[in-house]
């Protein structure tokens, strides 16, 4: 069980002293001529915000359940993943697996690495598609990228593949996320193995201003490089040259990725991540500030029912009375 406060301690302490002072106030009252009926409607208030300090305090318990949603704050990070789906991602180069095998398990990684992080990917090869809206919900994302394959091609294809084919995209989207979320952090993953043999020159990433806070060119692929499947290119190598220029355009480091784990200590820290404003799915944590606030909602509709009624006789009184 952990606390996730929606206002600062003190005003909360401050709100706990008062409704103590309620309580404290009750007892006088039961020594005074107070009829039955006030006291019960004092005590009714008084519970009513006992509940919405309770609930102010957002309680938050933690479980195993992994399907738990969660939402994202306004200064948790954004995070964008350019996902290469050409057939150079099919080359079986690294330690007998496919490089889109290696990406996948990257891009699962990339989730665990910023549990309260929205995400959005986009696929290219000869042209972009964004395929997951910027969101928070990264329990739907999961199946969807472990899913995700080099797309169905044609034989010219590997010739028409462009390693920056997801330029415009990527800088609408970084547009949008800065004007809908200006506190957050934005990271941008690229993840690619450079399209050696296109016939195209790779279309420049030119991200807006200060739109990039920090993420990674990962290049999958080694040297010596293999052959495409159905296609007559027996060795296809990874192009680490358009990689690196990648990463200098948008102004992140190039990390190889021919063998082993995502190298964690080489990925930015989750920057502008705050536990104020975000609960995290992992670890199946579940929100119940919802119940002392319908609590203290059904208090409050009885209260006003009593003094909607009050108001009422009061009016038939000032009729009666009337000459």
């Amino acid at each position: 069980m952990t606390l996730h406060p929606v206002l600062p301690p003190l005003l909360l302490a401050a709100a706990a002293v008062l409704v103590a002072g309620q309580f404290v106030a009750l007892r006088r009252w039961r020594r005074s001529a107070r009829s039955r009926m006030m006291l019960w409607r004092w005590l009714l208030v008084t519970c009513a915000a006992a509940l919405l300090v309770l609930a102010a305090t957002r309680v938050v318990l933690t479980g195993d359940d992994e399907s738990a949603t969660r939402s994202a704050g306004d200064t948790d990070p954004n995070v964008f993943l350019v996902v290469d789906r050409s057939p150079d991602m099919a080359v079986e180069d690294i330690d007998g697996r496919s490089r889109m095998d290696v990406a996948r398990e990257d891009l699962q990684a990339l989730i665990d690495r910023y549990p309260r992080a929205r995400f959005a990917v986009i696929g290219f090869a000869s042209a972009p598609t964004l395929q997951w809206p910027l969101s928070a919900d990264t329990w739907s994302l999961r199946p969807v990228l472990d899913t995700i394959t080099p797309y169905a091609y044609r034989p010219d294809a590997v010739t028409q593949t462009n390693a920056g084919a997801a330029s415009t995209v990527l800088r609408y989207q970084l547009i949008s996320a800065v004007q809908q979320y200006p506190r957050a952090a934005t990271l941008v993953f690229y993840l690619g193995a450079g399209a050696r043999e296109s016939e195209l020159p790779a279309r420049e990433f030119v991200p807006p201003a200060d739109s990039v806070d920090g993420g990674a060119v990962l290049g999958y692929g080694t040297p010596a490089g293999g052959p495409i499947p159905d296609t007559e290119i027996a060795r296809s190598p990874i192009d680490d040259g358009t990689l690196r220029t990648v990463a200098g355009q948008l102004g992140v480091p190039f990390i190889a990725r021919a063998d082993g784990a995502l190298p964690s200590e080489q990925l930015p820290d989750a920057m502008g991540a705050s536990d104020a404003t975000a609960i995290a799915s992992t670890g199946g944590q579940t929100e119940t500030y919802w119940l002392p606030a319908l609590g203290a909602a059904v208090l409050i509709l009885i209260e006003l029912y009593f003094v909607l009624r009050d108001f009422r006789r009061s009016r038939y009184v000032s009729v009666d009375v009337m000459p």
